[in-house]
């Protein structure tokens, strides 16, 4: 098991990641669990699948479990859910001293974190992700939010978590295309920052996607070390340290605008292609060479992961995915601030780029490879 701290003045906590973890988190989370009825969100599909080792896991520390059920997919992120399940915790009793685990994937996370982040004005949580994704991403940092008419994750707070315990085995639960998708945030923090993370995963992503145990348990390892560090930084995105880890979803988040938030293309599925996309357009206003932008696409593309947006099949042109842009919450004096990269490893925020621009490369795009 590796142990990861998030370094965060007064309110740090330790990321845990190995097997076996979730039939340990009564020991594991100890004196976090003051009650002795413990609240837990969950995602259905999740707890039809983990739910007996969480419960084995507080029985050993004489503890049971008061489970609240959130069907999957991102519908739940919604003001109703929000409303629905507060209103649980406060029947529950649940006080600001209190923690709350969160089981699932991101949508739960994100759910049950901003609904702890509101609850008598905070109360704790902890974090059970089970899905690739969230453990190398949304579980770690503190972001948690719903979605709004106007898009995706636009009300929310930032909230960190008690103890994130991010379980190995909940991963061989994945369907593959899952798994496929939160192995793009895996292979985002080596485009972004290591060079080296990079290459490796060239010679040991298939391992990864294998879920073969030391290469699954070094990428997630990696990821989320490389992640805290940039949150013990910059935790609310004030210093633009912290933007870096945006590298694909300005784009990608304007895919799965125009895909209807959908199935059709997954949160990680659009992030693979957004990295393409900011790779592409690197190489487009001379910041690195074809060879670059061509690795990305490489890696991308020998993972099971869309690597051209022309097969979206979309029908839109490039003015219809901007606009979708400027919903970003990163707005900030009609500007939009794009990750790019000036080389494998060296992401930067650049600020000044322009949007009629970034249409014109997206319809090129849009039509080419």
């Amino acid at each position: 098991m590796a142990v990861i701290e998030v370094d965060l003045a007064g309110r740090g906590y330790a990321v845990h990641v190995g097997r076996g973890l979730l039939g340990r988190s009564g020991a594991l989370a100890g004196q976090l669990l003051r009650r002795q009825r413990v609240p837990v969100v969950a995602d259905r599909t999740a707890w039809s699948l983990h739910g007996g080792a969480l419960e084995a896991g507080l029985a050993d520390a004489s503890k049971s479990a008061a489970v609240y059920l959130v069907e999957p997919g991102e519908g739940s992120k919604s003001w109703a859910s929000l409303a629905a399940l507060t209103d649980w915790l406060l029947s529950e009793g649940v006080e600001r001293g209190d923690h709350v685990l969160a089981l699932g994937g991101g949508v739960v996370g994100d759910l049950a974190g901003f609904a702890c982040a509101v609850l008598k004005r905070g109360c704790g949580f902890i974090q059970l992700p089970t899905t690739l994704l969230a453990q190398v991403d949304s579980s770690v940092g503190g972001k948690t939010a719903i979605n709004a008419a106007a898009g995706k994750n636009l009300v929310g707070a930032f909230h960190q978590p008690g103890l994130v315990l991010a379980d190995l085995d909940t991963l061989t639960t994945l369907p593959p295309r899952e798994l496929r998708a939160g192995y793009a945030e895996v292979l985002k923090y080596g485009v972004l920052g290591s060079a080296v993370f990079f290459d490796w995963l060239a010679d040991h992503g298939p391992a990864v996607l294998a879920l073969e145990e030391a290469a699954s348990e070094r990428a997630v390892a990696t990821s989320v070390a490389m992640k805290a560090a940039i949150v013990a930084e910059d935790e609310r995105e004030t210093t633009g340290r912290r933007a870096l880890l945006n590298l694909g979803h300005t784009f990608g988040h304007a895919l799965e605008a125009e895909t209807g938030f959908s199935n059709r293309l997954l949160h990680g599925e659009a992030v693979a292609l957004g990295m393409v996309l900011a790779a592409r357009y690197s190489a487009r206003i001379g910041l690195i060479g074809d060879s670059d932008a061509e690795a990305v696409t490489r890696a991308v593309d020998v993972a099971g992961l869309p690597a051209e947006i022309a097969a979206l099949g979309l029908d839109c042109d490039g003015a219809t995915l901007t606009d979708h842009m400027r919903h970003d919450k990163k707005m900030a004096g009609r500007a939009l601030p794009f990750v790019l990269l000036n080389g494998i490893g060296e992401a930067f925020l650049a600020r000044d780029v322009e949007l009629a621009d970034v249409a014109a490369f997206l319809d090129e795009e849009l039509q080419a490879h």
